[in-house]
């Protein structure tokens, strides 16, 4: 066989090397991105709607909290006000916390809520070291950022005739013994027209109880229009939990716990002096043995009605509580105030109790 002369060879293998590179540059994309940043994307203002960075911005005015992303170190949740279609605070209600998630949180969450508002929009770079925060921080953020524009679009009809715009509201994440479950629903007219879960407990069994007893639980509340609905048969720690993030939701949206009493308590602003009762559910405060969380009516300035919607369980702190709380609705509705005494052998709950019942009467104007 002949061999073909070296001078080939390399003239072959130079001609070989040149069409392949002509080949790849060909197959280029025609955007990309540095090309686009220097040349024909700076000439093209952004369409309605959309950040300079390409990300939907929020419209309207108000305060919204996007759904809780859950992370591989804890749920994430960020809350947004928004004035003029424009970002003027980001924060985070819930964030990863315990052990190094401390410092981390405590690093990355200012650095994500600053660039929120410089962006105006879910389009932010992750802070370093932070990556599983950030990326759920994102999450949330986009859901408030939706949440505003369905807002903003719905809120136009609101003057229109006596129909009240569609509003869609996130009660809080509810801790069980199998996990987190957060209720959103929609409200119309004074009615909940959907109900729906956000986060719910999974893994293991707890994804068989979930796929049976959420739809259930979602119906019902619908049904009821209230949070006064039964709990599931073999779901009871879920309907618990569900329960209380849609009173949570239901006190956001102004709608009544009791179904008989109208919707919101503007039902009889106009009759006479008579306020009408408002029903509020204060912040969960930690304690030694658990979270509890007070819930109060108010009617004419003074509170009707008084109830834990979580207190702390398990072991002794049953018997306590089963003791305490009592006690402390009782001297709530007495007192009027935040002002009681703590019960016997249950300090640490009288605090937590005494806490949540203030940031109650904040709410209610108290």
């Amino acid at each position: 066989m002949r061999k073909s002369h070296p001078i080939r060879r390399v003239v072959l293998a130079t001609a070989a090397t040149v069409s392949g590179v002509v080949l790849v540059l060909s197959l280029k994309p025609s955007s990309d991105p540095s090309s686009a940043a220097a040349g024909g994307a700076a000439s093209q203002p952004p369409a309605a709607g959309q950040s300079a960075q390409g990300g939907a911005q929020p419209a309207g005015t108000g305060i919204v909290t996007g759904d809780a992303a859950q992370t591989q170190y804890g749920a994430i949740q960020v809350r947004l006000t928004v004035a003029g279609g424009k970002i003027t605070k980001a924060e985070a209600v819930q964030a990863p916390k315990g052990g190094q998630s401390d410092q981390i949180t405590a690093d990355a969450v200012p650095k994500l809520n600053a660039a929120t508002v410089a962006a105006q929009s879910a389009q932010i770079d992750a802070v370093s070291g932070a990556t599983y925060t950030s990326t759920g921080y994102k999450q949330s953020l986009q859901s408030a950022i939706d949440k505003a524009n369905s807002t903003a679009g719905s809120g136009a009809a609101e003057g229109s005739g006596d129909a009240q715009a569609a509003k869609t509201v996130t009660g809080d994440a509810v801790d069980t013994q199998y996990g987190a479950i957060q209720v959103r629903i929609t409200v119309a007219n004074g009615k909940i027209t959907k109900a729906e879960t956000v986060q719910a407990p999974k893994g293991g069994q707890s994804d068989q109880i979930t796929a049976n007893a959420v739809p259930k639980l979602n119906q019902a509340a619908i049904a009821a229009g209230t949070a006064d609905i039964d709990a599931v048969s073999g779901a009871t720690y879920t309907s618990a939990g569900y329960k209380k993030s849609l009173q949570s939701a239901l006190d956001q949206a102004g709608t009544p716990a009791d179904s008989g009493s109208g919707a919101g308590s503007g039902a009889a602003e106009g009759s006479g002096d008579a306020q009408a009762a408002k029903t509020v559910t204060g912040d969960a405060v930690d304690t030694q043995y658990g979270a509890i969380q007070v819930r109060i009516t108010v009617a004419n300035g003074k509170i009707t009605k008084a109830e834990t919607v979580q207190a702390p369980k398990g072991g002794q702190s049953d018997q306590i509580t089963a003791n305490a709380v009592p006690k402390l609705n009782q001297a709530a509705i007495a007192a009027g105030t935040a002002d009681i005494d703590a019960v016997s052998g249950a300090t640490y709950t009288s605090a937590g109790y005494k806490e949540s019942l203030q940031s109650a009467l904040d709410q209610a104007g108290g």
